[in-house]
């Protein structure tokens, strides 16, 4: 029998996005069958090909299987493939906007960082049953207890925030359980809640952090866990602000055994200070990771939390990769010693080009958004429409399909590769890209 929900959309992405959120929030369970593609066609009052193409994305994204003549129902596991597939070919010749990198010019120079790193496993190698850097570990504790994270577990050392993030999950959830996710969010955190089996609860963010009211429904749902991005949010560039995390800290706090994983991920290049949500909740950890600020390829965060499971991490780490290559966390205490990444000044580099993008397209009437970090996120009417005007132009940028629940369509701009004399140029072809009865001509 199929499960009686309401298919709504106009376009192939949006049916899409619309099942999946259904299934996120376990309106549409694991094993439900789904309409025909002639029967979603009738329903949603689209034609047969839209139809057909929402189900092809839904099978590519892993949430829905095609089963015989069983037909198509939603997989009994989660999506597993990454929502960053979801992307266009950009073609040769093309500024490609829609990575989500830093500027290579703004990360440091890792010569000197890596001769010392030698010269110290040369001096004293990290053998089997070392300890992780203590110099590494006294620059971060003395950063977190800078913004007044102090005396608390931690700091342990992980490979990346996502490797913390699973690991502490894992430790404190079970499959089935909900976790409230900013709606856009990072794709790569809805994957991971997705792929270990975890119940999504889409919390609209504006440019201030996620909505307190949504917040409190998504608590009083049953969210064990909540997700919550401090500053340069993916995609959105949202940063929470002093009155946002008062409002969040006093929901947290009235659900104190509520799991809070709190990602600080651009500390290093922010513009904009940390108001923390930790302290609300007894189970909770603050991560910081190395990628944006220092490069990608340095795989390393450093994590705060409760004592508890600060020890469960380090206890999960050493089961499974056993510890973050000493090498490598060398070479980033002697980067944040020497202070090799002036951080006013990157900080200020993304700030310009950032602003200058959004003022350009406000002044052709386009809104915008990006108060933090790498990325400018611009509502449109129809994400394909935009992405195939812009490409056309030879600027491609990422579909908010990828970063999207349940929220409205909309493009992720990164400003990173962006020169200033290139923001005038690509502010107009945006703006005739995404406006409603555009052409894709400019004027």
């Amino acid at each position: 029998m199929l499960v009686s929900y309401t298919f709504t959309g106009e376009t192939a992405s949006e049916i899409a996005a619309g099942i999946e959120a259904a299934v996120a929030r376990g309106a549409l369970p694991a094993g439900a069958a789904l309409p025909t593609v002639r029967e979603l066609a009738a329903r949603t009052g689209v034609n047969a090909n839209t139809a057909a193409a929402a189900y092809r994305l839904l099978r590519e994204r892993g949430v829905v299987e095609t089963a015989g003549r069983r037909g198509t129902r939603v997989r009994p596991r989660p999506a597993s493939t990454a929502r960053e597939d979801i992307r266009i070919h950009v073609p040769p010749g093309a500024r490609d906007l829609a990575r989500g990198n830093p500027d290579p010019a703004l990360l440091p120079d890792l010569t000197a960082a890596l001769a010392e790193a030698a010269r110290l496993h040369a001096a004293s190698p990290a053998l089997y049953g070392t300890a992780d850097d203590p110099g590494l570990l006294a620059l971060a504790a003395a950063a977190f207890s800078a913004d007044g994270i102090a005396g608390v577990g931690g700091p342990a050392v992980t490979s990346g925030t996502l490797d913390a993030v699973e690991r502490v999950l894992t430790m404190h959830l079970r499959p089935g359980d909900a976790v409230a996710v900013e709606d856009p969010g990072w794709s790569a955190s809805l994957d991971l809640v997705a792929a270990l089996g975890l119940r999504t609860i889409p919390v609209p963010v504006d440019d201030e952090g996620p909505d307190p009211g949504a917040m409190a429904g998504a608590l009083s749902a049953g969210a064990r866990a909540v997700i919550v991005t401090a500053r340069a949010q993916n995609p959105t560039g949202a940063a929470v602000s002093a009155g946002r995390a008062a409002a969040l800290r006093a929901l947290l706090a009235a659900h104190p055994r509520t799991l809070l994983i709190e990602d600080d991920h651009a500390a290093g290049l922010a513009d904009l200070p940390l108001h923390t949500l930790t302290g609300t909740t007894a189970r909770w950890i603050l991560t910081r990771s190395t990628a944006k600020s220092h490069g990608p390829d340095l795989r390393l965060a450093v994590v705060v939390g409760d004592t508890q499971t600060v020890e469960r991490l380090r206890g999960r780490q050493r089961l499974a990769e056993g510890w973050v290559s000493h090498l490598l966390q060398r070479t980033v205490a002697h980067l944040w010693r020497t202070g090799a990444v002036p951080r006013a000044e990157v900080a200020a580099s993304y700030a310009a080009r950032r602003n200058a993008l959004i003022e350009a397209l406000a002044g052709h009437g386009v809104r915008a958004h990006g108060r933090s970090g790498l990325n400018v996120w611009i509502p449109v009417p129809d994400e394909t429409v935009a992405v195939t005007r812009l490409l056309a132009r030879g600027w491609a940028v990422a579909p908010g399909a990828r970063n999207r629940l349940a929220s409205a369509p909309a493009i992720r701009v990164t400003i990173a590769p962006l020169a200033r004399e290139e923001i005038p140029d690509l502010a107009a072809t945006l703006a005739a890209a995404v406006l409603p009865g555009s052409t894709g001509r400019y004027g």
